[in-house]
């Protein structure tokens, strides 16, 4: 995927994880619209504590319990509009969002290809060993998932289109993984999914000499011109 003419947002989160998640969905239709002239959006979030979870989720037995044990380990439950599986985050995350108006008709398939592609190019560029594909064990588990070393998952990315714009979604984390793998242990374990909490990585482990700002740094140009 080539970088496009385009638009960056940084955005040091204020807004309520919900709210977050629905601007995501408020860019990709003022994308979609005409509304944001930019062929490509990009935002870049350091979110509040959340748990991410899909609609086919909050339709699961568990999910009472689920948003119960995200509530007690800190962490705001919400409704992802994007598929996938649940995940957490917090301020110590990077959550970004890729905007793209002239992919809207692009096979999900060949789109979850070439976005991956293009964040491993960028991530092996800082030096990264970065594959796409899926850890066997990995929370919400995709074949287009971003990987370090083929041991540990990096990136998850999930995607939502409408007609005239498609939304890509990811999450990379950057500090101490052992409270999303405490809160994602007892979430999943109330909707009755396996995962193994070894296969969590962060950039603390990969390589914490490299800085937030060069990763975001990398994204954002290999998405926007």
């Amino acid at each position: 995927m080539r970088p496009a003419p385009g638009l960056v947002i940084r955005q040091a989160s204020a807004l309520e994880p919900q709210d977050d998640l629905d601007a995501s969905v408020d860019l990709l239709r003022r994308v979609a619209s005409g509304e944001l002239a930019e062929e490509r959006v990009v935002r870049l979030v350091a979110p509040a504590p959340t748990v991410a979870m899909s609609r086919r989720e909050s339709r699961m037995p568990g999910y009472e319990d689920a948003r119960a044990a995200a509530i007690r380990h800190g962490f705001t439950p919400a409704i992802r509009p994007t598929g996938g599986r649940a995940v957490a985050y917090d301020e110590s995350c990077l959550v970004f969002d890729v905007i793209s108006r002239d992919d809207a008709e692009l096979d999900p398939t060949r789109f979850f290809a070439a976005a991956g592609n293009t964040i491993v190019d960028a991530l092996q560029e800082l030096g990264l060993d970065a594959r796409l594909g899926e850890v066997a064990g990995e929370y919400c588990p995709g074949e287009f998932s971003i990987n370090a070393r083929g041991v540990v998952k990096l990136i998850g990315t999930s995607q939502r289109a409408v007609r005239g714009a498609r939304l890509l979604s990811g999450m990379l984390a950057f500090g101490p993984v052992d409270r999303f793998v405490a809160v994602l242990t007892e979430v999943n374990a109330a909707l009755g999914l396996d995962w193994d909490p070894a296969t969590f990585g962060t950039m603390h482990v990969e390589d914490p000499s490299l800085a937030r700002d060069s990763v975001e740094a990398a994204l954002a140009a290999a998405f926007v011109s």
